[in-house]
């Protein structure tokens, strides 16, 4: 949840309203460090530090972003990054039920092989926002495939401002109620989407490079929110689509994030434990994103922000390693925080979350490589600010 502005208070007081039994959880005492270690397949500690790539495959048409292999080298060269959470569609896995695409598979491991090549790790992300693109009217967001949307009718109107108050139309709630089968109406849903998970383990299982699935980008529970929604439905999504994995895949690491609203702004996560049916010990790992609500809403990391963020930032550093030990001590890897840099105290709070995430022992993964006043590139290709906190020569904060 990126770029929120002056009505998503109203976000903000929905994220408050269901901390449900949360309150309790955030006070309790949290382990200093992670207790599980990120490794490869050869056993060796994985350092998580990279980009995500890229927003503007969301709704291209092959599913791809607009990145070239002279731009991952760039990137290597620059920022020194080893990692990449790579940014794929269950719309594109996916298009018919049943029926998955391989054309599309072949073209993301091409893309993987660039990073490969240069000794990355590289995650697989099943990306969505506001659920869908499509629709009757159209969601306006993107991931799910068009035959998996079903809104009852219901309106929906577009929010250009706030792309994020989307999640409130009543179309996209109800599509997410399908979804969770919160109607009875569509068990097979999630069944398809555990399945689609398969396929992509099936084809990923011994490319090079590959380290990691992350399930789902930044859950929402429709009508059901809170621990309510991630103990059962969430969990039980999750759960499904481990078990696919491994009957192919026994050995890439599983991403499980928190539902997003709430956890984002540091609130108590109520997910339940993935049992990993591998043999040996589980690879999973717990996800999380961070954006404080006051970034959110336009302020700087300055003057009293600045306070209200470091809280914030304590706040969800406590809580991620509250929820990863209740998972069974799983490392955590910070899949998503940023900003617009050009804002006040901007590398100030970068080199705040490095701080955090080092003390924790987590891996970290910066939104996005997306050219912009977020990005490492300036849209003409100019490098930005960013490379003083994040650059390969930059001193570790």
């Amino acid at each position: 949840m990126r770029r929120l502005r002056g009505k998503a208070v109203l976000a903000g007081l929905v994220a408050l309203a269901i901390l449900g039994g949360g309150v309790g959880a955030a006070l309790r005492s949290a382990p200093g460090t992670q207790g599980g270690a990120l490794t490869d397949r050869a056993g060796a500690t994985l350092e998580v530090r990279g980009f995500n790539t890229a927003s503007n495959s969301k709704n291209a048409p092959d599913g791809m972003p607009k990145l070239t292999e002279a731009d991952v080298e760039r990137e290597h060269v620059d920022y020194g990054t080893n990692t990449v959470r790579f940014l794929i569609s269950w719309r594109m896995v996916e298009p018919e039920p049943g029926r998955y695409d391989t054309a599309y598979l072949d073209r993301v491991e091409t893309m993987v092989g660039w990073y490969a090549k240069r000794g990355y790790s590289v995650m697989l992300d099943m990306h969505q926002d506001v659920y869908s693109q499509f629709g009757d009217p159209p969601l306006g967001g993107n991931g799910a495939p068009a035959w998996a949307v079903h809104t009852d009718g219901l309106p929906w109107k577009p929010n250009p401002e706030m792309w994020e108050l989307g999640y409130l139309e009543p179309a996209v709630m109800r599509a997410w109620d399908h979804f969770w089968n919160t109607t009875g109406e569509h068990p097979e849903l999630m069944e398809h989407y555990a399945g689609a998970w398969g396929a992509v383990a099936r084809h990923f299982a011994d490319v090079p490079g590959v380290y990691a699935y992350d399930l789902m980008n930044e859950p929402y529970g429709g009508t059901l929110q809170g621990p309510q929604f991630e103990s059962g439905p969430l969990t039980r999504l999750y759960q499904l689509s481990a078990n696919a994995i491994r009957q192919a895949d026994p050995d890439t690491w599983i991403c499980v994030s928190p539902q997003a609203m709430g956890t984002n702004w540091g609130t108590p996560s109520g997910l339940g434990r993935i049992e990993d049916p591998r043999s040996g010990d589980p690879r999973i790992a717990y996800c999380p994103h961070l954006y404080p609500l006051m970034l959110d809403l336009g302020s700087g990391y300055n003057g009293s922000s600045r306070a209200q963020i470091d809280t914030t930032v304590d706040l969800w550093r406590g809580n991620a390693l509250r929820t990863a030990h209740r998972l069974g001590d799983v490392p955590i890897i910070l899949d998503e925080f940023g900003l617009d840099t050009t804002q006040d105290g901007a590398l100030d709070y970068v080199r705040l979350v490095l701080r955090t995430t080092d003390d924790m022992g987590a891996g970290w993964i910066y939104w996005s490589s997306d050219p912009g006043s977020w990005g490492p590139y300036e849209e003409d290709g100019r490098i930005r600010n960013l490379v003083d906190v994040l650059g390969a020569s930059a001193p570790k904060p």
